[in-house]
This record gives C-alpha cells, sequence and structure tokens, in this order.
C-alpha cells in the first residue's frame, strides 16, 4: 500500500512518523508528503517549511540510510492540475491526512484507488470543522477523542474506521490537548494500517442528525469580556492556549493572560453589589492576582504586557505597582 501523507502543522507529527516506522519495516510504502508551501516566519520574514516539511526533509536521510526510497516532498500552492499530475506520478493507493489546511477536491481524491482517511480530533460527529479542540475546552466538556474517518464529500461527514475517546480534567490548554490527541492519533492511524492488509474496512456511518460544528478561530476571539463569569472565562484562557492567547486592556496597555483558575463565586454586579467586572481586586498568595468576573472572581497566575515577557504573577506586580484597584477591559 503506497500512502500520500497530507499535513502542515506539528500536530501532524507523531502521525507522519508512525507512517515513516511503518514504512521502513514494509508495512507500507510512504510514497510522498504533501505540506502548505514555505511561509514567511520570524522577525525578518524568511520563507520556512512548515513542521511537517521540515519532518520530511529530515526523512530523507533516514530512508536513504535503511536503502529506501526517500518520500517525495510536494509544497503545492494549490491542489490544481498540477499538483495532481505530481502526486499521480507517485502511484499512491491511500491519502492519509491530518491538519493539511485545505479541502480536497472530488478530482484529487480520484487519484487514490483506496480512497483517503482523515484523522480528527473530536468524537465525530461532534465538531465538525477546523477547531475541535478548542471548542471542546470552551464547552467545557467531560471528554473529547479522535476519530479516523474516510475522507467524504463533506467536510468530516465521512464513515468512521476508528476511534478513541480522552477524558478531560478541566484544566487542559489546546497546546496539551493537541500533544495527547497527536500521540493517541498516531497510535490509532498506526494500528489501522497495520491490520489493514492492503485495503480500509468498512467504516461505521456518522449520525449527521448529531453533528455539530466549530468554526476558525480569529485573534478577536481571544479578547476577554469580565462581564461573564469566571468559569467562562478560564475555559477561553485554556482553549486559546498557545494562539490567539487571551487578551484584556489595562487603560491603554494590552495585556494576555496566560494562566489562571476560578478563586470563587463572589457575587457580582448582577446582584446590584460588589465591584465591577474587570476591577483588579488584590492578591491571594496561594492563588495569584483575584480579578472580579460578571460572576465570581478570577485568579491570574501568569500575565504579559504585548510588549514584554511573560511573567508569573508576583514577579509581574513587581513591574506593575498600580496594577491592584485597576480596571481590565475589553
Amino acid at each position: 500500500m503506497r500512502i500520500l501523507f497530507a499535513g502542515t502543522p506539528g500536530i501532524a507529527l507523531p502521525s507522519l512518523e508512525a507512517v515513516a516506522r511503518l514504512s521502513l519495516e514494509g508495512v507500507c510504502e510512504l510514497a510522498g508528503i504533501l505540506t502548505n508551501p514555505d511561509a514567511p516566519r520570524g522577525r525578518h520574514g524568511t520563507p520556512e517549511s512548515s513542521e511537517v516539511g521540515a519532518a520530511g526533509e529530515a526523512l530523507a536521510a533516514r530512508f536513504t540510510a535503511a536503502d529506501r526510497t526517500p518520500p517525495v516532498l510536494l509544497k503545492p500552492e494549490r491542489l490544481g492540475k498540477e499538483a495532481r499530475e505530481a502526486a499521480a506520478a507517485l502511484g499512491p493507493d491511500l491519502l492519509v491526512s491530518f491538519a493539511y489546511g485545505r479541502i480536497f477536491g472530488p478530482r484529487f481524491l480520484e487519484i487514490f484507488p483506496l480512497g483517503g482517511i482523515n484523522i480528527h480530533p473530536s468524537l465525530l460527529p461532534k465538531y465538525r470543522g477546523p477547531s475541535p479542540i478548542p471548542a471542546a475546552i470552551l464547552n467545557r466538556d467531560a471528554e473529547t477523542g479522535i476519530s479516523i474517518q474516510k475522507l467524504a464529500p463533506e467536510m468530516d461527514a465521512g464513515d468512521i474506521l476508528a476511534r478513541e475517546r480522552i477524558p478531560l480534567s478541566g484544566r487542559e490548554t489546546t497546546g496539551m490537548l493537541s500533544g495527547i490527541a497527536a500521540e493517541r492519533g498516531a497510535a490509532l492511524l498506526a494500528a489501522l494500517l497495520r491490520r489493514s492488509g492492503g485495503s480500509l474496512p468498512e467504516g461505521t456511518p456518522q449520525n449527521h442528525g448529531e453533528a455539530t460544528r466549530c468554526s476558525l478561530l480569529s485573534r478577536e476571539d481571544g479578547f476577554i469580556d469580565w462581564r461573564r463569569d469566571a468559569e467562562h472565562i478560564d475555559a477561553r484562557i485554556r482553549a486559546f492556549t498557545p494562539w490567539p492567547l487571551c487578551m484584556t486592556r489595562q487603560g491603554e496597555l494590552e495585556l494576555y493572560i496566560l494562566r489562571g483558575r476560578c478563586y470563587g463565586a463572589a457575587a457580582g454586579p448582577a446582584e446590584g453589589r460588589g465591584p465591577e467586572p474587570g476591577t483588579v481586586l488584590g492578591v491571594d498568595k496561594q492563588a495569584g492576582i483575584l480579578i472580579q468576573t460578571g460572576n465570581g472572581v478570577f485568579a491570574a497566575e501568569r500575565l504579559q504586557y504585548k510588549t514584554r515577557k511573560a511573567l508569573e504573577w508576583r514577579e509581574f506586580l513587581n513591574g506593575a505597582r498600580d496594577f491592584i484597584g485597576s480596571r481590565l477591559t475589553l
């Protein structure tokens, strides 16, 4: 079974590594790697490979040392005719995708006799779309999971080939949960490919009536509305770490709240008493900087002014002496 692997960010790396190991073992053949083009990064805007692209370049030496043909690295600007011809020239049987970032059209999928499969970090049909991990944290779910589905014309609507549940503690960030999902997804993919025998099993159709969707995140999603309750704000900060991060304003200064937790269910302005939401109340020597919300108090543990470095709350207060008593706003 010849495989074209498609992925772009770091969450796809363990799955790429799993396919590479299986290829070196002779279980399958990693014919090629499809990723997004090099993009400007850093202060100077120097074009750099995606994380999957860089890993693909590094794999060449391993395959050569093992006397195997290295996978061909494809970085097309779009999945048009040239990209289809380049993919078809590799003679792939199966497309394996994890967070590639683009839609595969029917003409592209026709290249693969076995079709395509996609690793999606949710319990499909829940959270179809581009941000399932933040969605599970935002909604304070008790569990999420990994699904491997057949690629279908409708996004994330294909038959389920494998699935694993991941219990949530309520303290995960998107960064932490992405790491867990990456490793679990790779293990699930490896198990599926090992037992495939050169073909794919019949999948289980999704219940489309139970489908929910999540949308692409933007920087504006990270602004904190202190009128919301403390639990909502805590979930939002965890869901938007490491991107886009949660931001508020202290006067003209932009401030990121990088970590914290609910402190207590103190009464808020909705009950006609108490300080205004966003008021910095003081400190708790164990919990951090206490901030009033619309219902309850939030304890900020790690903060960062936009132009400065991130600091734990005690260090932060050393350089922000007028912070206590100030009011944070949208």
